[in-house]
């Protein structure tokens, strides 16, 4: 039986689905957003809905985009031949704070976790595929996070990418092994970026 009234009793299941909220921290937010003032919680509100409205994931690399290719993808100055691999948005950011890269991206949306019963059909692995041949890509770095998913998301990219006779690189170790991209310092990250290996 639920202690707290309806309403509130459902901001806490909702808040406690988000990643990395478990059920004291969702009781938390809730009760911070109730004694909140109704005008910054209606900006709140009002800006997740203007982001599922306006906010969708590019055609060509699924980068988060106001429209239908993001500003990474329409910028001619970008490095064409290159194609940086990530798993998530996010890692973009980590990886433009560096400075290292100028090429392009490919965001695979997740990361190879039998665990989670997600397999490279649930990644955006078939559009990585379709992009070789028509954009000319000569190099494929492989920049998924350095823990098991992140690692064997880049092995198996890698035996799929190597018979194509483009080069596949791994970003360098000194990235600490079980920590996130977006966590790096970005000397870390640049280094890694320069320190990059072929993939066997």
């Amino acid at each position: 039986m639920s202690i707290y009234a309806g309403p509130v009793q459902d901001l806490i299941d909702e808040l406690g689905r988000l990643p990395g909220v478990g059920p004291k921290s969702a009781q938390r937010i809730a009760f911070h957003l109730l004694k909140m003032p109704t005008e910054d919680a209606t900006r709140l509100a009002n800006s997740i809905l203007i982001v599922k409205e306006r906010v969708s994931f590019c055609t060509t690399c699924f980068n988060v985009s106001e429209g239908d290719s993001c500003g990474i993808c329409s910028d001619s100055r970008r490095e064409a031949g290159v194609v940086c691999v990530v798993e998530e948005p996010r890692d973009i950011v980590a990886v433009e704070k560096t400075g290292e890269y100028r090429g392009r991206y490919h965001v695979l949306q997740g990361a190879i976790s039998p665990i989670e019963g997600i397999g490279p059909d649930q990644l955006r692995v078939k559009e990585l595929l379709v992009r070789i041949e028509p954009e000319g890509i000569e190099e494929v770095i492989l920049c998924t996070n350095p823990n098991i998913e992140g690692e064997a998301t880049a092995m198996y990219l890698g035996r799929l990418l190597k018979p194509l006779g483009i080069r596949v690189t791994r970003i360098a170790s000194g990235l600490p092994v079980g920590g996130d991209l977006e966590y790096a310092d970005e000397l870390t990250l640049g280094r890694a970026l320069e320190g990059r290996r072929d993939v066997d």
